[in-house]
């Protein structure tokens, strides 16, 4: 049966219509053909035209409008035919081919992995070419989020077959536009140069190739957004609004520069400070924490720390969920605000079960006794912080996570300890060198948590140009499961020196006891047997008359004050000692050494400052002389950077080397900041002072250094390199020198 055309058929229709004064004919039957992937119900779901209705022109181009909006086609058309006394509908629809693979061509800034992370076509997308540009605009924002403003984006699409394509973007990427300035408009009470300084973006500088900064970047600007509005409400403006940043291409010159719009709004002072909801605390005692005061510009800043000081005077005391909640009232014409403190305190809590997890090797008591809080306790954050603190400082671990579990009906907390095993044994078997020693070979075997006891052993050998030291030795922190600490050790050492040479062998022995959370103290004997050899015919008398080997039975008893939050790499907190040697049990040496030791770290942010001071006196008695090796050496890493050992002191007579003193005053200042987070690295600024003394003569004179250098937390231990500047330089010294060792830092 031959076919018509829709528009044939209708103008037939439509005059049989008019003639006969009869309805245009039903539609009997409708087909869909063409169709290959899009099922057929989902077609005939769209359609306006029904079985059983006389046929519509208006339905049928509706249906084609409604056809072509679901994406999938390229082409339509409807014929018709007679069909049973009406009429049947044809629906001839011509598919869209399927994109079969996603290229990228000319990317090399960004992988193909990060450009697909957000495009919405993959393959088997219909090739449509609202979506195929749609996505080359994604692409585009993503380039321009890394800061390629002038990339081009082009979709290449290639026919396979008739059903199936390729798409490639070719990408041009150009290069990066360099941020050249950021402006504000409408700051007035914080200055554009405060403002900088709290945000990440940065303008392009001479040295942005080395830091990546100088470039815009979504995300991070979204960041600074948030970081401009926290310091206007640190200020006191608490109804700042900052406009999204209008940014401006220069294209020929390939420069950018970001225009921020800011309304201040009013500087508000506070009014009043209020506390509702507190039961367990008067306004008093909750007062004495926080440091917010009327007539005060508002900080933010300061009502944070103040809000978690008062949830620590709760969470101290039992209450596990104690929350505090702000609430700010403005009056806009006095220009104040008024703070109102909501607590909900919450119920008093106990501890439930402590469950430890994790600890493959190391013994649930090991890490059990680090835990200052027991089953039953009440809840105490501060102690729960402690514990942490403690378990950590064991160094066993990797990652230590301590979660509280609150169970609301039995008023506890249970106390999930996890952690994840580190190798705790160490061997080393190599060389290197040392600003010191010269080159060094070493041999080093430790176990720092020995059967999973938390018992530290360790061998070592290290034979260098100019010295050599074999160590056994062995610590209990926990002797036989009592309180106290049991070390013991045996050691032979050779150093030369400028105008003799040492040989000693000794060992000794030490107990220890914790005295409360931070305190603790010491003592340990030592037996040392002695030798100063080759003495330079030059060298002055005070040399020449300690040739020779001497015997030295010595009690050291030390109280140590230690508060730091992390004993390898802290950022606050202090350590306090003080050590005395009193040498004369026996042997044919006697002295009596003492030295007053002070380190402090303070936090700011990410960095810390460190502040340390030490006191040093040594004296022979009972007519004896003080040993060379028991005299006071000022210079060096671990004293004054950047001078030599001993070239802050007392010097030989004759030759001019250091012969130590008997008095010792150190001063060390650093400023500490992460340069490599991810891999525990980070740069020291220092300033040093110290000198040592003979019989308390010049004392308080100093020698200064400045400098810089490195700390890294490695797998084998900190490492630090570190390059001073002699400030106040003396005849025959250098005016810098660099340094490294393995070792704990001070």
């Amino acid at each position: 049966m031959r076919k018509i055309s829709l528009l044939a058929i209708f103008l037939v229709l439509a005059s049989y219509s008019v003639l006969c004064a009869q309805e245009l004919p039903v539609v009997n039957s409708i087909e869909i053909k063409g169709l290959k992937r899009i099922e057929e119900g989902a077609v005939k779901a769209k359609l306006s035209n029904k079985i059983g209705e006389p046929i519509s022109q208006e339905k049928t181009n509706e249906d084609i409008s409604t056809i072509f909006k679901i994406g999938y086609f390229d082409d339509i058309k409807v014929e018709v035919e007679p069909f049973e006394g009406g009429v049947r509908l044809f629906y001839i629809i011509k598919e869209k081919p399927t994109i079969i693979r996603v290229e990228f061509q000319g990317n090399k800034a960004l992988d193909n992995v990060k450009l697909k992370e957000k495009l919405t076509i993959t393959p088997g997308s219909i090739a449509d070419t609202v979506l195929i540009q749609d996505n080359a605009a994604i692409i585009g924002k993503i380039y321009e989020e890394e800061g390629y403003w002038l990339s081009n984006i082009v979709p290449v699409v290639k026919k396979i077959s008739e059903d199936e394509v390729s798409l490639t973007y070719q990408i041009d990427e150009g290069t990066k536009v360099k941020l050249k300035n950021i402006l504000f408009e409408g700051n007035k009470g914080i200055s554009s140069k405060k403002i900088k300084k709290v945000m990440d973006t940065k303008e392009w500088q001479l040295f942005s190739f080395v830091t990546s900064s100088g470039y815009y970047k979504k995300d991070q600007m979204a960041n600074d957004l948030e970081k401009i509005k926290h310091l206007y409400f640190d200020n006191g403006y608490i109804k700042v609004i900052t406009a999204e940043p209008e940014i401006i291409v220069d294209r020929q010159k390939k420069g950018m520069t970001i225009k921020i719009r800011i309304s201040e709004g009013i500087q508000y002072k506070i009014s009043s400070i209020n506390f509702a909801g507190n039961k367990a605390y008067d306004n008093a005692a909750i007062q004495k924490r926080i440091q917010l005061a009327p007539n005060v510009i508002f900080r933010k800043s300061l009502l944070e720390k103040d809000m978690s000081s008062i949830s620590g005077l709760y969470s101290e005391n039992g209450y596990a969920l104690v929350s505090v909640v702000p609430d700010l009232s403005p009056d806009d014409s006095n220009k104040t605000v008024a703070v109102t403190l909501n607590i909900d305190e919450g119920d008093k809590y106990r501890i439930g079960r402590i469950e430890i997890s994790g600890n493959t090797k190391t013994r649930d008591k090991v890490i059990r006794r680090e835990i200052r809080l027991a089953e039953g306790d009440t809840f105490d954050s501060l102690k729960l912080k402690r514990s942490y603190e403690r378990i950590n400082n064991l160094n066993f671990f990797d990652t230590v996570e301590m979660v509280p579990k609150p169970k609301y009906e039995e008023k506890a907390v249970d106390l999930d300890v996890k952690v994840k095993e580190r190798p705790t044994g160490f061997l080393s078997v190599g060389g290197g060198y040392s600003s010191v020693d010269k080159f060094i070979a070493t041999v080093d075997l430790t176990q720092g948590n020995l059967f999973g006891k938390g018992q530290y052993i360790k061998v070592k050998g290290e034979l260098g140009t100019k010295s050599s030291f074999y160590e056994l030795s062995f610590r209990d922190p926990y002797f036989l499961d009592t309180p106290y600490a049991f070390s013991t050790g045996i050691y032979q050492t050779t150093r030369e020196y400028i105008e003799y040479d040492k040989k000693a062998t000794g060992f000794y022995l030490g107990l220890g006891k914790s005295l409360a959370e931070y305190w603790r103290t010491d003592v340990s004997y030592n037996y040392e047997k002695a030798t100063i050899h080759n003495v330079d015919a030059a060298a002055s008398a005070i040399i020449k008359d300690q040739a020779g080997t001497k015997t030295t039975s010595s009690i050291t008893p030390s109280l140590v004050r230690d508060s730091r939050d992390n004993y390898l790499d802290p950022s606050k907190g202090s350590r306090n000692s003080a050590v005395v040697t009193f040498a004369g049990l026996g042997g044919s040496n006697a002295f009596i050494k003492g030295v007053l030791d002070s380190t402090w770290y303070f936090p700011l942010g990410e960095t810390a400052f460190m502040f340390r001071g030490r006191f040093g006196y040594a004296k022979g008695i009972f007519n004896k002389t003080l040993p060379l090796y028991e005299r006071f050496y000022v210079g060096g890493l671990y004293t004054v950077r950047g001078l030599d050992f001993g070239k802050a002191g007392p010097k030989d007579p004759v030759t001019g080397e250091p012969i130590g003193g008997s008095e010792e005053l150190v001063f060390n200042a650093e400023y500490i900041f992460p340069l490599l987070p991810d891999m525990k690295v980070k740069g020291v600024v220092f300033f040093d002072a110290g000198n040592a003394y003979e019989d308390f003569h010049n004392f308080g004179s100093l020698r200064y250094t400045s400098g810089l250098g490195f700390r890294w937390i490695s797998p084998i231990g900190p490492i630090r390199l570190e390059w001073g500047y002699n400030i106040n330089k003396e005849i025959g010294e250098g005016s810098s020198k660099f340094e490294f060792a393995f070792g704990t830092f001070f």
